[in-house]
């Protein structure tokens, strides 16, 4: 399968040193083609939808940013935290520039966590990327669907 000049701009820009110092893609030493492939199977596999996992990311975080920087519980059920750091991100496929938010989620009844970033919504939201296997910030699907019952 050819590589489209987007996506091989892309890959590039996620290579550790270019937008960020550790970069998108981990450990991981599949094609981006491919990293964004089997996540769409596995989303789909779980009876997931990028629209609504975007939506819940972006509810934790626009929840979040009430704490003022602190932590708080959301919903009775999910301790949440927003950190702002200074400056703006780009995304690697070169369509939008975000801040850099965290965002840092637990469902306290089943103990799970993950941290994640404005970006990551982006990422999975237009391109059905959740990262590549062993970075910061990958999501995995399946711990997504766990921790936000989705």
């Amino acid at each position: 399968m050819k590589i489209s000049p987007l996506f091989k701009k892309a890959y590039d820009n996620m290579r550790p040193g270019r937008i960020t110092m550790e970069g998108f893609l981990g450990d991981d030493e599949r094609t981006l083609t491919d990293i964004i492939s089997e996540d769409e199977k596995e989303v789909k596999f779980l009876k997931m939808d990028f629209e609504i996992i975007s939506s819940k990311l972006k509810y934790f975080l626009n929840e979040g940013l009430k704490g003022l920087g602190e932590p708080l519980t959301v919903d009775k059920k999910w301790l949440v935290r927003v950190d702002e750091a200074r400056g703006r991100l780009p995304c690697p496929f070169e369509d939008k520039i975000v801040n850099k938010k965290t965002v840092y989620v637990k469902n306290v009844e089943k103990n799970l966590d993950f941290f994640y970033s404005d970006l990551s919504i982006h990422l999975i939201e237009a391109h059905h990327f959740f990262e590549g296997k062993g970075s910061t910030f990958r999501l995995e699907p399946s711990l997504i669907k766990q921790i936000l019952e989705i």
